[in-house]
């Protein structure tokens, strides 16, 4: 009984942030255990392949070669992989250290007040909270997450007083980077440089 009490009085796991700050836990919970199937497929990696880099600057480059050579890439990484790492964007590294400084200062608020931010529906131009859906998920996803539109309309939580600021000019940003990628896979697909962005406004 006296086990029971003390199993009962540690704080009810909210989020992967709690988990991870519970002292004393020797074992993962089983909310947070995906169960092992005996069918479950064993997939193997090959480490000897690498997600695909985009040099953003060659993609953006007045030199018709070195774009048409990017565009060819862009092309490959996203019929090989679907996805690609990006470098030399334009944005600057001290605008990235900033939204990731402003994004951890959020995570660091108090259960109760990154609770005003807990959306009801996916769609909720601010919505914080943990796996995908902890109300309804049997196990947890392991990730607790900040969702916030800024396009076409711009939203932003009001705690921390940094983010709002930094989140603005950091998707203003964002958003160019990305044009410049869509105009470059609708090139890649022999159509119009603007076929896709129009397509999603």
């Amino acid at each position: 009984m006296a086990a029971t009490a003390q199993m009962d009085s540690r704080p009810k796991l909210t989020s992967v942030k709690a988990l991870a700050e519970t002292l004393g836990l020797s074992s993962i919970p089983s909310l947070y255990t995906f169960p092992k199937h005996p069918n479950e497929e064993v997939f193997d990696v090959d480490t000897k392949e690498s997600i695909p880099i985009l040099d953003f600057s060659l993609l953006t480059s007045t030199d018709p070669h070195e774009r048409s050579k990017a565009i060819q890439e862009l092309a490959k990484a996203c019929q090989d992989w679907g996805f690609f790492m990006v470098t030399n964007q334009g944005v600057p590294e001290s605008m990235m250290k900033g939204i990731t400084a402003a994004c951890m200062e959020f995570f660091e608020l108090t259960k109760e007040e990154k609770a005003e931010f807990e959306g009801k529906h996916v769609l909720d131009p601010i919505r914080y909270g943990t796996s995908f859906n902890a109300s309804i998920d049997k196990v947890l996803c392991w990730r607790d997450y900040l969702k916030v539109f800024q396009h076409p309309e711009f939203h932003s939580p009001n705690k921390p007083p940094s983010f709002r600021e930094i989140s603005l000019e950091y998707g203003k940003r964002v958003r160019k980077v990305a044009r410049d990628i869509l105009r470059g896979i609708s090139e890649s697909l022999g159509l119009e440089e603007n076929y896709i962005e129009k397509a999603l406004t």
